[in-house]
This record gives structure tokens, sequence and C-alpha cells, in this order.
């Protein structure tokens, strides 16, 4: 079952990774764009910055979820390696059940919050705010799930 948990997790972070290659490429060719048309044109894509700035959001969030999927944020492991295999283990329990936390915190948190300005139109781009804060929650799930799939794997791990 784990097994089955862990290829679903391996197939969300992949779609979410395409999604990020997406996202960078399309916002780094918008302002490439935004930029001839200012400086060469002397013609402003007035709505290119919000959207731009959108999807940074987006790619953070989703960077964020990646990061974490491939133990590549930061972390201060110092104090952590100097303990015994047992109080590592268990501290990595403890993480991942923070992390779980913190993943419903921002599916709750930004649902409410979503639905708060589901009725404000961007200025610009002219679009429901609830379409670029769905991320906040989206990345919840995501953390969650993936916390999830960590805190069942330390927990299978043997005790030594």
């Amino acid at each position: 079952m784990l097994i089955f948990f862990e290829k679903i997790c391996d197939a969300v972070n992949q779609v979410v990774e395409y999604l990020l290659f997406g996202l960078g490429f399309s916002m780094a060719l918008l302002v490439a764009v935004q930029v001839f048309f200012r400086y060469v044109l002397n013609s402003s894509l007035f709505w290119s910055e919000e959207l731009a700035r959108y999807m940074l959001v987006w790619l953070s969030f989703f960077g964020a979820t990646v990061a974490y999927y491939r133990n590549l944020h930061p972390g201060v492991d110092t104090l952590n390696t100097m303990l015994p295999r047992q109080h590592q283990r268990l501290t990595r329990i403890t993480v991942d059940l923070v992390a779980m936390a913190l993943g419903a915190v921002m599916v709750i948190s930004g649902t409410q919050f979503a639905w708060f300005v589901r009725m404000q139109i961007s200025p610009a781009l002219s679009i429901n705010k609830w379409i670029v804060l769905i991320i906040i929650p989206l990345s919840g799930v995501i953390f969650f799930i993936y916390a999830l799939l960590f805190f069942l794997k330390s927990l299978q791990q043997k005790k030594s």
C-alpha cells in the first residue's frame, strides 16, 4: 500500500515539475516580450506585469512543494545528527506531523481567504482573485500528501 501511495506522490510531483517548467518558461518569455515592447516599441503591455506577478506566486508555491518532496528545503540538521538514532527517528516523525499540520492550515485558511476575495477582480487582467489564490489550498493539499507519505515511511522504519 505504501509503495502505491509513493508512486502516486511521484506522479503528482512529476506533474507539478512540468507545471513549474511551463510557468517559469512562460513567465520569462512574458517579461522578455514586455521589455521589448516597452523599450523598443515604446508601448507597454499593461497586463503583463500583473500576470507575471501572479505566475511568480504560483511558481513559488509549487516550487516549495517540489523542494519539500525532494528534501531540498533549507534545514538545520547539525543538532539532529548528534542525537541517537531513536531520537532522530522521533524528530523526523515530529517534523512530518508539523508539516501535515502546516498543510492543513494552508488548505483551511487558504480556502477561507480565496472565498473571502472571490468577488474581487484583478485590475489589469479582469479575473477573479480567487483564481490566483486557489494555489494556497492546492499547494497545502500537496504538502499534506507528501508529509503523510514521509510520516508513514518514518513509522515503517525499524526502531534501532
